[in-house]
């Protein structure tokens, strides 16, 4: 099964995909990730999901990544006496380290940390942005506010506070659990909320022991501020925005999804665009138009990977909204104007050998009669970099670690296959024609461009290209190397 675009589509689980069925159906309808929202459902729910994927991995012979997505820090108001108030433009309003239910004129606040960071000044957003507050008078159990915008508050809704770098720990109680039984079971990205900074990657990676590849979700104007040191530090990046949309004017969003999804390319690593891309046909079998235009953006704008949350997760359409995605690629990637989009947008980053290798792969495949290029790796690098690029042909990614495929399918354009080690270039040339073969990319008359190291099976060390034949009786004729 090979997909006929690009882009990848990472798809939600949730209670209206959860067994073996439904989960098959989105993923022959096109979904090449699978999301456990680890904020929702138990751990036994979790296992199950995890099992159900892994064996339609096993029925159909494709590799399929699993994003565990950890819930984070969740900053939320406490409870109200009346479990609702309404709040006027204007009023005073004051939130505290009291515990007593909350009434007209304030609410507990149980998190310390956010009155030990705050100042006169700040702003305070509840409920996804639609209660605004700011900060007069303040300290370190107390902080008086002015309604900026009012209405209704209630019980347990969460609190956003843009202005400040809270001193909270990246990974909470209930990540480190959830942590440690998403790596029992086996995933191959795993997603940090609430990113305010490199070192909470850095407390992540040495939780994740290289168990999974990191991703961080950009949904804090402090990771926005520190964006480039944040993406060195990690393996992928997921632009949230949800939540960056509620933190910062949502005219800015646009614009920062746009630069984010260039230094992610130019850095070689993925990217993720979600939240709302889809959002009406949770209850709608068909998307609104510019639910439409905003996915097909994202794709114009060279985004790895575009996501579905609630659509597929808790919608009354989830197959269709896969099927609405997989179309708008289809449509948007044989536009003439997405190839002149996206070959304008290339950088020329040619720091190393293997950025030579892959950059002469792209070039022979685009300007000879080549098929595909054909990428062994190891640890996933020379694909990456290949992908950066966006080539016109398909890129076959073999390695013989199940890990790095599974990785490797949240790339753009990556088929991904899992074959033996190979010790011989030749063998590895051979390898490729029959990945290209079997999964119709060409045929016996045709050629493909193969990338692979000496020595092999040892990462980083990518140093050949070759123009090979798809006829196995040609290679075997070639010289020996």
């Amino acid at each position: 099964m090979r997909r006929r675009r690009n882009v990848k589509i990472v798809a939600t689980l949730g209670p209206a995909s959860s067994d073996y069925q439904m989960i098959r159906a989105l993923f022959e309808a096109g979904a090449d990730v699978f999301r456990l929202n680890m904020s929702h459902g138990s751990h036994d729910d979790f296992r199950a999901r995890h099992a159900i994927i892994r064996q339609i991995e096993k029925d159909t012979g494709r590799p399929i990544a699993i994003l565990a997505d950890l819930q984070g820090p969740k900053l939320r108001l406490g409870t109200f006496k009346n479990g609702k108030e309404e709040l006027e433009n204007g009023q005073a309003f004051r939130l505290d380290l009291d515990e007593t239910p909350g009434d007209a004129k304030r609410a507990y606040l149980p998190h310390k940390e956010i009155f030990d960071a705050l100042e006169p000044g700040a702003s305070l957003l509840v409920n996804d942005g639609k209660i605004r507050l700011k900060v007069g008078e303040c300290g370190a159990d107390f902080a008086n506010c002015t309604v900026v915008a009012g209405g209704e508050i209630s019980d347990r809704k969460g609190v956003n506070v843009p202005d400040v770098v809270l001193p909270l720990a990246a990974l909470t109680k209930k990540d480190r659990a959830d942590l440690e039984v998403a790596f029992e079971a086996g995933v191959d990205w795993l997603a940090l909320s609430f990113v305010q900074r490199p070192a909470d990657v850095e407390e992540a990676r040495g939780l994740v022991k290289g168990r999974a590849a990191i991703m961080v979700k950009v949904e804090k104007p402090a990771a926005v501020n520190v964006f480039d040191k944040i993406l060195e530090s990690c393996d992928g990046v997921m632009v949230a925005r949800g939540d960056l949309g509620v933190e910062l004017p949502v005219h800015a969003v646009p614009p920062l999804q746009k630069r984010m999804i260039r230094k992610c390319r130019a850095a070689a690593k993925p990217v993720i665009v979600a939240t709302q891309m889809l959002e009406s046909m949770i209850e709608s079998p068909m998307p609104t138009r510019a639910e439409v235009s905003d996915v097909a953006a994202a794709i114009y704008e060279g985004t790895d990977a575009v996501m579905l949350s609630a659509e597929s997760a808790a919608g009354d359409y989830p197959v269709e909204a896969v099927t609405t995605m997989n179309n708008v690629a289809l449509e948007v990637e044989s536009d003439p104007t997405y190839r002149n989009v996206i070959e304008a947008s290339r950088g020329a980053e040619k720091n190393s050998i293997a950025d030579a290798i892959v950059s002469a792969a792209r070039e022979i495949a685009e300007t000879t009669d080549v098929n595909a290029i054909g990428c062994f790796s190891q640890s996933g690098t020379t694909v990456y970099l290949v992908a950066r690029a966006r080539p016109r042909v398909p890129i076959i990614a073999l390695t013989s670690e199940v890990d790095t495929a599974r990785r490797l399918s949240l790339t753009w354009g990556a088929h991904c296959v899992v074959t033996e080690e190979v010790g011989r270039f030749k063998e590895a040339v051979v390898r490729a024609v029959r990945a290209a073969l079997a999964d119709d990319f060409a045929t016996a008359a045709d050629q493909i461009v193969v990338t692979a190291g000496v020595p092999f099976n040892q990462p980083g060390t990518t140093n050949i290209v070759r123009v090979a034949p798809c006829d196995e009786r040609l290679i075997y004729r070639a010289e020996p190397e």
